[in-house]
């Protein structure tokens, strides 16, 4: 068992401002979980905000299905982001710091 409990981990950065963790963790009893956190930079330099979710083994397969719904209708009904939609989101959040 590793630190904390953590036995798998990885981490997704999104263009500078927001990663994402997928930490797979033990419990004392020996069941396995996921914890998803979500940590991006306040307005102050060097904060971030942190947020959290576990889901238990015995749900990661209902949890799994659910989300893919979810996907699935984001991907039929979403608007389609361009490589230019991007680029004025971060104009505008470079602005908003200045």
């Amino acid at each position: 068992m590793g630190e904390r409990g953590e036995v798998f981990s990885s981490r997704l950065v999104i263009r500078d401002d927001r990663t994402y963790f997928f930490n797979v963790k033990e419990n004392y009893m020996g069941d396995l979980y996921l914890n998803i956190v979500e940590s991006r930079e306040t307005d102050t330099p060097g904060k971030f905000m942190r947020q959290s979710i576990i889901v238990y083994q015995e749900d990661l397969g209902a949890f799994v299905r659910e989300m893919q719904k979810s996907l699935d209708y984001i991907q039929m009904n979403g608007k389609k982001v361009t490589g230019r939609a991007i680029k004025e989101r971060e104009e505008r959040k470079n602005q908003e710091k200045e």
